[in-house]
């Protein structure tokens, strides 16, 4: 008799005492029926109360573990903020002065005609000749207002660094954009002197406020060629 008989023989054998097996009298059944019975209850058991009960459990303690996580940050981030209270109240502070200088420099409606010739003088200074000084229409922005000047001047190059370099350092705010430098193609007499047209635009600021000031386009001037 081969491995495969034997084996075969001891299953059916189980099999049998399964099948003969009394339910009504556990205490009667085969020493090894007993020890797989109470080894697949166990399993059993284990494994209901794994979906019924700890299962749930497990999902709820990482719950709280995340949520723990999210306490402890809050706490060291506003732990933070405490300790640093009293820097945060003089960087305000340090801020708050500051801005008020930068709104010192926004000009008022009725200083902008002085930040024109300003400008002018600036121009001049730099050995520029103006074409023409425009002011555009005012654009209202979130917290100031945007006044737009366009502006057209002939030069050379080195004229157009120091106009740049003079405006930057006037005490009232005037960024430029959009600059354009190009010969002057239909004047044969600037083309020769290596004169250029510089077409560029400059804008400052008011602080926005409810006094009315106006945002009408006004042409505040024209220079001519001497």
């Amino acid at each position: 008799m081969n491995a495969s008989e034997l084996k075969n023989m001891d299953l059916r054998e189980l099999v049998d005492q399964v099948n003969s097996l009394d339910f009504e009298n556990v205490g009667g059944w085969p020493t090894p029926v007993k020890i797989v019975s109470a080894v697949l209850v166990l399993a059993l058991v284990v494994g209901l109360g794994y979906f019924f009960v700890i299962k749930d459990m497990h999902s709820q303690l990482e719950q709280q573990r995340a949520e723990e996580q999210t306490l402890l940050t809050s706490f060291e981030k506003k732990a933070f903020e405490a300790h640093n209270l009293d820097q945060y109240r003089k960087q305000m502070a340090e801020m708050e002065q500051t801005f008020g200088a930068l709104l010192k420099q926004l000009p008022k409606d009725t200083e902008v005609p002085g930040l024109l010739e300003d400008i002018t003088h600036t121009g001049l200074g730099s050995s520029l000749e103006f074409e023409e000084i425009v002011l555009k229409k005012e654009v209202k922005k979130e917290f100031y207002i945007e006044l737009p000047i366009q502006i057209r001047a002939i030069g050379d190059y080195h004229s157009f660094g120091s106009f740049v370099s003079g405006v930057a350092a006037l005490p009232r705010i005037v960024t430029l954009h959009d600059y354009t430098v190009s010969r002057p193609a239909k004047n044969e007499s600037l083309a020769s002197l290596g004169l250029l047209f510089l077409d560029i635009t400059a804008k400052t600021y008011r602080y926005s406020s409810d006094d009315g000031g106006g945002g009408k386009s006004r042409k505040a001037g024209k220079g001519k060629r001497k």
